[in-house]
């Protein structure tokens, strides 16, 4: 990671003090509340205000309250929210379907961050929970969503001297050996990840693509093994596909014929 900037720390360190109180602040009382001198002060308002992240109080001089941006970026916020509500949706139809325990993730760097689970009701089950992250090339939704990358930003998250994490013995920890996996998943659309993140645990997962086909989360259904068999994981196969699908639609993906 590189290092934070001072200056644009201090400047979200201002707004997040519009979350507090009646929602309006003067320079002064900003100095106040974040011990900085007043020219700084003065100069992060300055920009602040001529970004439209704040603006003056009416009726109040030197008074600011939030502008129209943080608005703006909250809503577009909301929308990418849709992701995670119409995956529960289609999560749990999933699951009714197999009642093995179903998630839908999304890709971070180089790690899955869960925004959707609906549990199996079977006593053996996988225990996770929505928000959870795991290392991507760890977890079949991971590897569906890395093999989903272009060759340039899949090299830039994971170098060829990459030192790839195991979560059990049968992780891949060589990125040469994790390329190789995913070229066969690009070429099947179906990622499976064998007891890859839990010993106990086998997984398989599909693409989900938005509006403009590009694969924004994957679909998978995890399985112990005392229920896992190549006859279930064909059938699962389908139909975490199916699932996928159905929640592509539902972001404005149309699939061609």
């Amino acid at each position: 990671m590189g290092r934070l900037v001072p200056a644009v720390t201090r400047a979200l360190d201002i707004l997040e003090l519009f979350l507090d109180g009646d929602g309006t602040l003067s320079a002064p009382d900003i100095v106040r509340k974040l011990q900085l001198p007043r020219t700084t002060v003065h100069e992060l308002v300055t920009t602040l205000a001529a970004r439209k992240y704040i603006v003056p109080v009416p009726g109040q001089p030197g008074r600011y309250r939030l502008g129209v941006r943080p608005y703006q970026l909250g809503a577009r916020y909301a929308e990418q929210l849709d992701l995670a509500a119409e995956g529960q949706q289609v999560a749990r139809s999933v699951a009714e379907t197999c009642d093995e325990t179903v998630h839908v993730a999304i890709l971070e760097d180089t790690d899955v961050i869960y925004i959707a689970k609906v549990d199996s009701t079977h006593a053996v089950r996988m225990v996770s929970a929505a928000g959870r992250r795991l290392p991507a090339h760890c977890t079949s939704v991971g590897k569906m969503l890395l093999a989903s990358l272009p060759e340039h930003e899949l090299a830039a998250r994971i170098p060829d001297d990459a030192e790839l994490a195991a979560m059990t013995p049968n992780s891949i920890t060589d990125p040469a050996a994790l390329r190789e996996t995913l070229a066969g998943i690009r070429q099947r659309g179906i990622a499976v990840e064998s007891r890859e993140s839990n010993p106990d645990v086998s997984c398989v997962a599909a693409p989900v693509r938005d509006r403009t086909g590009q694969v924004v989360a994957a679909l998978s259904i995890s399985v112990p093994m005392i229920r896992w068999s190549e006859e279930r994981r064909a059938e699962l196969e389908q139909l975490a596909a199916k699932g996928a699908a159905e929640l592509s639609e539902h972001l404005g993906h149309r699939s061609v014929a």
